[in-house]
């Protein structure tokens, strides 16, 4: 409860003896002389309230006797009111002699006299107090009470009634709440001591004080007379402080002029005329220093210039500048630097005439000028022409000195950022402005918006005191205000920002009530202090710098990192974390060392100069996107450039069916570098290990990105201590892998986005660890943000846990993460099996079980069976499933479980959790489940003895074990590189088991890595359930570890290879960041026939011989069925479709003067081994499309052949003719591949004998095979009677 309510309390209790129509007009009186609205809760004082409370029989009547007349009412009215007033008067009393008398003073009657008489005048001076003489609503508030129950802002106009509060407050709700009123009477004497602190600390700051404490405060025109007076102050508010502020005090505004409760005694003005020097003599003087020796002068002027108060070097002080109306007059500098004389500051207004006595001339430390200085017994005068004197200047003083200069001279110096170049280096404009605070943009930070239009920067003054009292609806005036436009860097609104030379001035308190303050807005100030003043920023770089740091706390505090810890002060033991975060993007705009900024040229050189003179347009060097909108934007980049005309352009399209066509956009990649955005973005996040997934995430405030990290080239992420650090890195991939389930029905509905089902996309990063910043951040100040156990997400450091024991092991082999079915322990309630995911490594223990000793680890126990094998197969599953991206073959770990010691803990737990027959496969003896909260740390293996002969080489099958069909079903390993990645609608071997099985399989054609092979072998892999999906990485153009697949032969007597629970994948290199493609090499068809050390794709110059076949066909797109007249011969219900497309190949034997080959040709390839311009081809389809197929085979060269047409059709004779003329026999450059690929295991056909004729003679000689290509692409050659380089590249 507050203290005024109490008085309205009592009120009521006796107003409850009135009639009705009497308390309704008491209601009236109280609604016109108080305030009636909902006001802030204060809790009693610990001392007696300060409240009247009378007594008298009327406050236990609970009515009157039936009959009372209206002078009865009166009658008791007046008694009531009475004695109100004696309770109130008694209150104020003991309130005066508690608060405001000295404690050793007996009762002072005259003090409580003057204070009733103060309050009296103020109360009286509104009119509308229907006859109360006194504010009995209005409680006495001291100081202390103020700072100790006072939770919520304030505010108490004694003379004011409520009908006038509420049209101020309504002036302001519209943009915010109005401050709440309060009924306290508040008195204190006013002064610019704090406390009992000596006459030297003085700072120039304001107080309120009584007996009970002291309070700072805020006074729009000071007149240096009130200080040190008793004033009751009739109206003000109060802001405590903010939730966050760890000062924890509070400070008062006081709108109106204080009413003082003595008579100020005002001193008679000076008998005689004060003799003065005005500016333009008093700069003469300057000159002559060493003629003025100890010469005291007095100087009058208008002050045109007024600094702000600097703190340097332990000394506060500020500079103000004389001068006359006219602007050709030079104006002339003092100093104010005696403690007492601060003050000043705060009742200096430029635009007015003063008189400043006994100045005298010094010369700063340092520099070269010398300027006016207070002494202590100055004083401050308004300037009143009759009450001053001019003096004249003698001779000497006339001459100038021009070996003395009366100014300083500019200096370069370079406070811009190093970046800026010369021809882009702008000028700030110095004016004055006058402006309302529309909003507080950054306070820390000093950022604030003028009028909803500018945005101002009052970083670079010392503007702690102000800080305080700035917040929307405050009106500053600025005096040399820099006004910089266009600073880039993310701010697009012009910027008046202040430097030591300009002051700014509080012209007006808000009416709002202060917005709750975050704990960002709470923390920092010193952080963004220590850039300005140590670091030297410029304006542009440090408004960018500000606006990050706000981005980079939004996206880590509070949940991932605390806004204290983040904001603090950065010091050599202990730094920033926002700084270290920040840091090579500073380093980078603005190198460290730059000179310290000097206040006294800073403020008195002419032509003036300052950091925010000269400025450069910044262009935002990076940005710090939340974890959710870099996902969001990459999921928008994809869509965006999905385009399945694109992925799968004309010509192919248009002869592919629909099943093929729809297979063929199902899957597909984007890869963003940060330099595809605009500004660069930097990712940032808190390194986890997800429980759920398996996978490592980076997690900000607005959720987590799955990430594949890399340690450096071929080396994977093995330190489970990274688990909890921050991350930085500027340089990464954002992958999206594109999921789509269309129904196409042909190529012509592709632009049509209705037949798209379901699109969904996996979104992720990966990048190496050399390439990113990595912060540890303290575990005390590190937070979970996921509801699971910390133990799930956060492992604890060796120096955690107190208790615990642990045990070596090496791992030399890790399984799939995939789920499995694990049988129930003995005990457990039977229940349906569910498939968990788990992930399986063997490896074998080193040495036995060591117990916590301190911060290390006590010796091995000595084990039972030295001799016995300590091979052990770990079974990880539930929570354990985090540790799956830290554990590699060859690596030695520490298993680590808290708690205390517990006999044979890792041979027991989970032994019975797989059966003994997968054990004795594995060359297991013994088979641990890993518990959820045990950890892992990653070992040096160098210091164990048992492990310097391990062999840490990734197992490598060799390319004869590889590519023969000697070994089948048998388990290989190898590195590839992949080339494609695509979905199939069913494992080859198998038969669907349904049509909707779009995902069952997916298919990587990858090049094997082998030693000394030029053109490195093809092998086709395969992912089905439960693989998928597949893990992260898998790309077309990484290279990737693959261990313990699959190897298997097809029908066609091809190799390939699929995943097994055994499989292990380890991503060794991301796809590079520019894809460049190799030209195709260009050979002789006779270098095919030298087996492993052929391309598998090339180019040759070659000859067509003859055709053997030519087949072109309309067929269904639907079910591929013929379709004569463009009419499926299925259409009905079995085949709803009534869309067509062409198919066509052709059989071509070509040679090159050192072998033959068969080439086969399909689709739109057929068009350019005919010889057929598109115009052409499509005319020739059409003809096609009446008969729906024509064939025709030729048994050699000549005009012998086959067709399924009749002979005589123009069409047939048409494509006779054509296949057997120079437009089709002709030279070509062919690029191919070889249809035989190296993973076929049937043997080659040897050599055949075949006949010649040589004239008379026969002939016979070996001939070798025709090789047989398939084309990819027919060109025409440059010179058409070549057949091809004599000698190719």
């Amino acid at each position: 409860m507050s203290l005024g309510r109490e008085v309205e309390e009592e009120s009521a209790a006796r107003a409850e003896v009135l009639s009705p129509a009497f308390r309704q007009k008491g209601r009236d009186q109280e609604r016109d002389g108080s305030e009636a609205g909902t006001r802030p809760p204060m809790t009693p004082p610990s001392r007696p309230p300060v409240s009247p409370r009378a007594g008298g029989s009327l406050r236990t009547s609970r009515g009157l006797p039936r009959g009372l007349g209206l002078e009865c009412v009166m009658a008791a009215c007046r008694v009531v009111t009475a004695g109100s007033e004696q309770a109130w008067l008694e209150a104020a009393q003991a309130f005066i002699q508690e608060t405001l008398c000295p404690a050793d003073q007996k009762t002072d009657t005259q003090l409580t006299h003057l204070v009733i008489d103060s309050v009296k005048t103020i109360w009286l001076s509104q009119g509308r107090n229907q006859g109360l003489t006194l504010p009995l609503s209005y409680s006495f508030v001291s100081v202390q009470d103020l700072r100790t129950h006072q939770r919520l802002p304030c505010c108490s106009h004694l003379s004011w009634s409520s009908s006038e509060y509420q049209t101020w407050a309504q002036e302001v709700e519209p943009d915010g709440a109005p401050l709440p009123r309060e009924q306290l009477l508040l008195l204190g004497t006013l002064t610019d001591l704090s406390g009992n602190l000596e006459q030297e600390c003085r700072n120039g700051s304001l107080y309120v004080k009584d007996n009970s404490g002291v309070l700072g405060c805020e006074l729009i025109d000071l007149d240096l007379s009130w200080l040190d007076h008793l004033f009751l102050f009739p109206s003000w508010s109060y802001l405590p402080p903010a939730r966050w502020n760890s000062s924890g005090e509070g400070h008062l505004e006081l709108w109106g002029a204080p009413v003082p409760v003595f008579p100020l005694t005002i001193s008679p003005g000076p008998v005689t005329p004060i003799p003065v020097f005005y500016p333009e003599k008093a700069s003469h003087l300057l000159r002559h220093r060493s003629k003025l020796r100890d010469v005291q002068a007095n100087l009058a002027g208008k002050l045109v210039q007024l600094s702000a108060l600097v703190n340097s070097h332990k000394k506060a002080y500020f500079i103000l500048s004389l001068g006359a109306s006219s602007p050709a007059v030079s104006h002339v500098p003092i100093v104010v630097q005696v403690p007492a004389q601060l003050v000043w500051h705060r009742t200096l207004w430029p635009g007015r005439a003063y008189v400043l006595t006994e100045l005298r001339v010094s010369k700063i430390r340092g520099h070269s000028y010398c300027v006016w200085t207070t002494r202590p017994s100055s004083r401050l005068l308004p300037l009143e022409p009759e009450r001053v004197q001019e003096l004249e200047l003698a001779g000497p003083f006339v001459e100038t000195d021009p070996m003395q200069p009366s100014r300083p001279t500019p200096r370069s110096n370079n406070f811009q950022d190093r970046k800026g170049q010369k021809n882009l280096v702008q000028d700030s404009r110095l004016l004055s402005y006058m402006g309302t605070v529309t909003r507080v943009l950054n306070e820390p930070a000093g950022l604030y918006e003028l009028d909803r239009q500018l945005e101002l920067c009052l970083a670079y003054q010392q503007f702690r005191g102000l800080r305080r009292v700035v917040r929307p609806g405050v009106s500053l005036e600025l005096q040399d205000v820099h006004l910089l436009q266009s600073v880039g860097g993310g701010t697009s609104r012009p910027v008046l920002a202040s430097c030591l030379r300009g002051a700014v001035l509080l012209r007006g308190f808000s009416r709002r009530k202060p917005e709750t303050q975050s704990p960002q807005q709470a923390h920092g100030a010193s952080l963004y202090e220590q850039l300005v003043w140590e670091r030297q920023l410029g304006l542009p770089l440090y408004l960018w710098t500000a606006k990050a740091l706000a981005e980079l706390a939004c996206k880590l505090c509070p949940h991932v990192l605390r806004h204290y810890q983040f904001l603090q002060h950065s010091s050599p033991g202990n730094p920033s974390l926002g700084l270290q975060l920040l840091a090579p993007t500073l380093d980078a705009l603005a190198p460290p060392g730059s000179p310290a900024r000097n206040a006294h040229k800073e403020i008195l050189e002419e032509p003036h100069y300052c950091p925010l003179q000269k400025y450069t347009r910044l262009q935002t060097p990076c940005a710090f996107p939340t974890l959710a909108t870099l996902k969001e934007k990459g999921q928008s980049r994809a869509w965006a450039s999905f385009d399945p005309k694109a992925l799968v352009p004309l010509p192919e399209a248009s002869h592919l069916a629909s099943c093929q066509l729809n297979y063929r956009l199902a899957w597909s990649w984007l890869c963003l570098l940060p330099s595809a955005f605009h500004p660069t973005p930097v990712l940032l996040g808190v390194l986890v290990a997800s429980s759920h997934k398996g996978c490592l995430q980076l997690r900000d405030q607005s959720g987590s990105l799955p990430c594949l990290l890399l340690a450096k080239h071929s080396q994977p992420l093995t330190d489970p201590r990274l688990i909890g650090c921050l991350v930085w890195a500027e340089r990464f991939q954002l992958v999206v892998e594109r999921d789509v389930r269309s129904n196409f029905p042909s190529w012509k509905e592709m632009s049509m986005a209705e037949f798209i089902q379901k699109q969904q996309a996996r979104v992720y990063v990966q990048f190496f660890l050399d390439d990113a910043l990595i912060i540890p951040v303290p575990r005390p100040l590190l937070r979970s943000t996921t509801s699971s156990r910390p133990s799930q997400t956060e492992p604890t450091h060796p120096e955690g846990p107190h208790m615990g024991q642990s045990r070596l092991f090496l791992l030399s082999h890790k399984e799939a993460l995939m789920k499995r079915n694990f049988c129930a322990p003995p005990g457990a309630i039977l229940e349906v099996a569910k498939a968990t995911l788990s992930f399986l490594v063997s490896g074998s223990w080193l040495g036995g079980t060591q117990r916590k000793e301190g911060t290390g680890w006590g010796p091995p126990e000595p084990q039972v069976d030295e001799n016995k094998d300590q091979k052990v197969l770990l079974i990880f599953l539930g929570s354990s499933v985090r540790w799956f991206e830290f554990l590699h073959p060859g690596q030695v770990y520490r298993l680590v479980a808290p708690g205390p010691h517990a006999p044979a803990l890792f041979t027991e737990h989970g032994s019975s959790c797989i059966s003994q027959r997968p054990l004795e496969l594995a060359g297991c003896v013994s088979c641990l489940t890993v518990q959820d909260e045990w950890t892992l740390e990653l070992e040096s293996s160098q210091d164990i003895p048992d492990t310097l002969g391990v062999n840490r080489a990734l197992p490598e099958s060799s390319l004869t074990d590889l590519l023969s069909g000697n070994f089948t079903d048998c388990l290989v390993s190898f590195s590839a590189e992949i080339l494609s990645r695509t979905l199939c609608p069913a494992p080859l071997w198998k038969k669907p088991e349904s049509t909707g099985a779009l995902k069952d399989c997916v298919k990587l054609t990858v090049a094997l890595e082998t030693a000394g092979c030029e053109f490195p072998p093809h092998l086709d892999i395969y992912i089905e359930n439960p693989h998928l999906p597949p893990q992260l990485g898998l790309l077309p153009g990484a290279r990737v570890h693959f261990q313990q697949l699959e190897k298997k032969v097809s029908r066609s007597h091809n190799i390939y290879c699929c995943f097994r629970s055994s499989t292990y994948v380890q991503v060794l290199s991301f796809p590079p960041e520019t894809k460049t493609s190799a030209p195709l090499p260009h050979i002789y068809l006779a270098e095919l026939l030298q087996g492993g050390r052929a391309p598998f794709q090339a180019i040759a110059s070659c000859h067509i011989v003859s055709v053997f076949s030519l087949q072109l066909l309309w067929v269904c797109a639907h079910c591929t069925s013929l379709c004569p007249q463009g009419r499926c011969t299925r259409q009905g219900p079995s085949c709803p479709a009534q869309t067509s497309v062409s198919q066509a190949s052709i059989r071509l034997l070509v040679e090159d003067g050192t072998a033959e080959a068969v080439v086969t040709c399909r689709n739109q390839h057929v068009a350019a081994a005919l010889g057929l311009c598109p115009s052409e081809w499509t005319s020739l389809l059409e003809f096609v499309r009446v008969p729906g197929r024509v064939a025709l085979q030729f048994t050699g060269p000549g005009a012998q052949y086959e067709s399924s047409a009749k002979v005589k059709e123009p069409l047939t004779l048409f494509l006779q003719t054509l296949c057997t003329s120079l437009c089709v026999l002709r030279p070509i450059v062919l690029a191919f591949e070889v249809e035989r690929k190296p993973s076929k295991v049937i043997p080659l056909e040897p050599p055949r004998l075949q006949r010649f004729q040589c004239g008379d003679l026969p002939v016979l000689t070996h001939v070798n095979p025709r090789l047989r290509l398939s084309c990819l692409s027919i060109q025409e050659p440059e010179h058409p009677n070549s057949v091809g380089p004599l000698f190719p590249d």
